[in-house]
């Protein structure tokens, strides 16, 4: 074969039938909510790219570019689902926005809701106060939040009489939940770390925030980081047959990840009395393992103004995300939308959350409410409901593949960043487990043995992508890529097979109204065409490692253990003092695993063999040095940290056990198979 089956393909005729029947099905007549998402536009984005400095060659990378999903207009193309593509018209709004303003009197000055829209995934919101600015959520890393708020000053210098008092300084943070999307721009984007230690800038988070937010982002980060590239289409080119956003958002900025640790959780006794901030009085509800693990609602009376977090969105969202998480309760959730409803549906007059647009109007809102609550209600009732007749979860998905009409029929409900098919999946998984109760599933065949033995039960190669090929001319993508998928584990270096499987997953990405979905299909296409999606999926500043706390940071050393590796001649014992902290912890290394804990709760310590005397910023750098592949040679590198006196080892003549420790550390690649599988020599 040439290289021409790299090359990427136009869509079938089964695909372009299919797209245009979700013509005929939906009411593309309908204006809303286009002028939702275009209300109360203040000042455009600049067109101008965003960037970062690389720290290692001092060149100028893009993090976010607003003109890359500028050619999504118009009718959709064949090659994209026309309900996708009509969101992602919608994503693509972009600009400062006001929620909603109040009038000075003579004891508050004029104040308002404002927020930045499509600098990145998610929404940055400013409000008001008489003193300063608050700030909730900001942004996926430092470079796009710093352009937000500079937009919205950038309104205020061009408008001095609508703010006469000109600038005010950011006052406080508020993070909504401990997603990435919504933190990681804070330091050096919206404020600096000084300010924050200072007390100028308080951060506000809901209990648990910061050991959700770091155990997701590092215990499992690599992989959840590759994957997420698939998720978001960063590896994608944006154009027709490629990205076109995600649903929630146009897309991911990949730029510096920050964080801070000096964080004032919100509890449930805070959460129930409310506080000030400023001038402003605000009213909390926490809702823990609902889009988050840890997540919160906020009200503002002053404005009469909801901020429901990422509870309610206009998509359907994620019971389960496709990067890779912890499976979310759909029950809780909707419950704690019905609580939500029951606290402030009387009063509330606009609702604003941390993607899309606002909703204006109580009645509105209720509605809007309403009906996102008992979409994940109808999600989880259902499942249990056909999960206890004995169906399992792909028949499950397959039996509930439409809503109820008045939940079907709403634009803010469809599936273009979750999807029906894989939230029922999750639910029933999150119930019952992987195992759905068939002995024949029990200990099934690993990929790659299994692939050889559906290829030889069905005669062969040959014999399968000839059979393959009249399927796929058929319009049977889903059996196709089922059926190919066998053969590609099986004959990684096969180049028709990987031909073909590449043009089905194209269709179907072609094909799907879920963002990730899309995504997912034509990165997977990308991959098995040509392997080359190395980009990162993220550039963690100090600041973030050093949000991990000792404990969290030792399990995380622990999982990069290789403990097949670990014999008895390898264990080890070690007393770590950080200097920084003035803490210490214990380490054992036996039986293949490494254990710690901390010496002020150990009343009968070990004697360690090794005293490791650092501060956490160089232990840590030398981990994740080594982790991240930075660090190659581990003995130089500590010789080196203890010739600066940056390491302190005694007595140092079983320093070689500590080097040992750390020569059996993992290192994580930053490219990893998705579609075909790992270790696998494609040859191609």
């Amino acid at each position: 074969m040439t290289d021409n089956w790299r090359l990427r393909k136009g869509a079938e005729q089964a695909t372009i039938s299919l797209n245009n029947k979700v013509y005929e099905e939906l009411p593309f007549d309908e204006a809303y909510p286009f002028p939702d998402a275009k209300k109360n536009l203040l000042k455009m984005i600049s067109k101008k790219p965003v960037y970062r400095t690389d720290p290692e060659t001092g060149d100028q990378v893009i993090v976010w570019d607003p003109n890359y999903y500028d050619f999504v207009h118009d009718r959709a193309p064949d090659t994209v689902n026309p309900s996708l593509w009509r969101q992602s018209e919608l994503t693509n709004i972009g600009g400062l926005f006001e929620v909603v303003s109040i009038p000075g009197t003579d004891t508050m000055p004029e104040l308002g809701i404002y927020q930045v829209r499509n600098y990145d995934l998610a929404n940055l919101t400013i409000i008001e106060s008489t003193n300063g600015l608050i700030l909730v959520d900001v942004l996926t890393c430092a470079e796009t939040a710093k352009a937000s708020l500079d937009l919205y000053y950038e309104w205020i210098d061009e408008h001095p009489n609508r703010k006469p008092e000109g600038r005010k300084p950011v006052i406080a943070v508020i993070f909504t939940h401990s997603h990435v999307d919504h933190y990681a721009g804070i330091i050096n984007g919206v404020t600096t770390e000084e300010d924050i230690k200072s007390g100028k800038v308080c951060v506000y988070a809901p209990e648990g925030f910061l050991e959700h937010a770091c155990s997701e982002n590092f215990y499992m980060g690599n992989i959840m980081g590759r994957r997420a590239l698939y998720m978001y289409g960063n590896l994608l080119p944006g154009d027709s047959k490629g990205d076109v956003g995600c649903g929630l958002g146009s897309g991911r900025a990949v730029g510096t990840i920050t964080l801070t640790p000096l964080i004032r959780p919100i509890t449930d006794e805070i959460a129930k009395t409310g506080f000030s901030i400023d001038t402003l009085e605000f009213e909390f509800m926490l809702t823990p393992n609902t889009e988050a693990p840890a997540e919160m609602h906020l009200y503002l009376p002053y404005f009469k103004a909801l901020c429901t977090a990422e509870n309610a969105v206009s998509t359907m969202h994620n019971v389960y995300s496709l990067r890779g998480a912890q499976i979310r309760d759909a029950l809780s959730w909707s419950k704690d939308l019905n609580k939500t409803l029951n606290r402030w549906g009387n009063i509330v007059n606009v609702l604003f959350g941390v993607h899309h647009w606002p909703v204006w109007d109580n009645r509105n809102i209720v509605n809007y409410l309403k009906k996102q609550r008992d979409l994940y209600r109808y999600m989880n009732d259902q499942t249990v409901r056909l999960a206890n007749l004995g169906y399992k979860p792909v028949e499950i998905a397959e039996m509930l593949n439409t809503l109820p009409e008045v939940l079907e029929s709403d634009w803010n409900l469809r599936g273009y960043y979750g999807s029906l098919n894989h939230n029922i999946k999750s639910i029933y998984v999150k119930y019952l487990g992987w195992f759905d109760g068939n002995p024949a599933t029990l200990h099934t065949l690993p990929t790659v043995a299994a692939g050889m033995k559906y290829v030889e039960y069905m005669g062969g190669a040959t014999k399968l992508l000839e059979r393959a090929k009249l399927d796929f001319d058929n319009g049977e993508y889903r059996w196709v890529a089922e059926v190919l998928n066998h053969l590609v584990s099986a004959e990684p270096q096969n180049v028709p097979a990987r031909a073909r499987l590449a043009d089905t997953l194209e269709q179907l990405g072609y094909q799907a109204e879920s963002g990730p979905w899309r995504n997912f299909y034509l990165s997977g296409a990308q991959e098995l065409r040509y392997f080359a999606n190395k980009q990162s999926s993220g550039y963690p500043s100090m600041d973030a490692i050093l949000s991990l706390s000792p404990d969290a940071f030792l399990d995380y050393m622990a999982m990069l253990l290789i403990g097949p590796d670990i014999g008895e001649n390898d264990e080890a014992s070690f007393m770590i003092e950080f200097t920084d902290i003035h803490e210490a912890y214990f380490l054992g290394l036996e039986n293949a695993v490494l254990n710690h804990s901390n010496m002020k709760s150990n009343p009968n310590p070990s004697t360690p063999e090794l005293l490791i005397t650092t501060t956490r910023k160089v232990f840590y750098g030398l981990v994740f040095g080594i982790a991240g592949g930075e660090i190659t040679d581990i003995q130089s590198a500590v010789t080196n940290l203890i010739n600066t006196g940056e390491l302190v080892l005694k007595p140092k003549n079983i320093s070689h056990k500590f080097i040992n420790l750390l020569d059996h550390l993992q290192v994580l690649p930053a490219s990893i198979n998705i579609v075909e599988p790992v270790g696998r020599d494609s040859a191609v």
